[in-house]
């Protein structure tokens, strides 16, 4: 049975072929950017854009906040670690606030669950939001918790979690975001 290749010189690949594998390559890379398995943010660069609805119905717009430092943390009811770190970025966050800083918790929770996420979070004074709500495909599969990206107020991503931070606390949120604060 004759191909479309079978008359070609050994070696060579007929055009059709070749703008199908091209098609293949661009499929699999566009199913791995769907399923966040592509490369995600990387510090240094700009941060991907990032939009959320919230839970008090207002939404939150990663584009509404430039020359503002962008603390986006992602936790869960369920993870207790994520729980102890919401009071230290709570105090800090009432701290510096004035100072131009922005925090939003995207909860990792499921939507059956947001009356338990109201419940937790209700005397801390940032923003929270389901994960499932908020468009940020450009961070990766969240798959562990908690995680943490900082964006600094040109709208670059000058921190994230997915490279060996042990957790947040009072010392290392005022050694990350204070001088994003007080800097030019």
């Amino acid at each position: 049975m004759e191909t479309c290749d079978s008359k070609r010189p050994s070696g060579q690949v007929s055009r059709r072929r070749l703008i199908w594998q091209l098609g293949a390559c661009a499929a699999a890379l566009a199913a791995l950017i769907g399923c966040g398995l592509a490369v995600a943010a990387t510090e240094g660069k700009p941060a991907p854009s990032i939009r959320a609805k919230l839970l008090d119905g207002t939404s939150f717009k990663l584009s509404e906040k430039p020359g503002q430092v962008v603390v986006v943390h992602m936790w869960a009811t369920w993870c207790l670690p994520c729980r102890e770190e919401m009071p230290v970025l709570d105090a800090y966050y009432r701290q510096h606030r004035e100072q131009g800083l922005v925090l939003i918790a995207l909860s990792m929770d499921e939507a059956k669950d947001a009356s338990r996420v109201r419940e937790l979070t209700k005397a801390y004074s940032f923003p929270i939001g389901l994960a499932q709500d908020a468009e940020m495909s450009g961070y990766g599969r969240i798959w562990q918790l908690p995680l943490t990206f900082v964006i600094d107020r040109g709208g670059i991503l000058r921190k994230d979690q997915w490279h060996g931070d042990p957790g947040l606390n009072a010392q290392s949120l005022e050694q990350t975001l204070t001088p994003l604060l007080t800097g030019p």
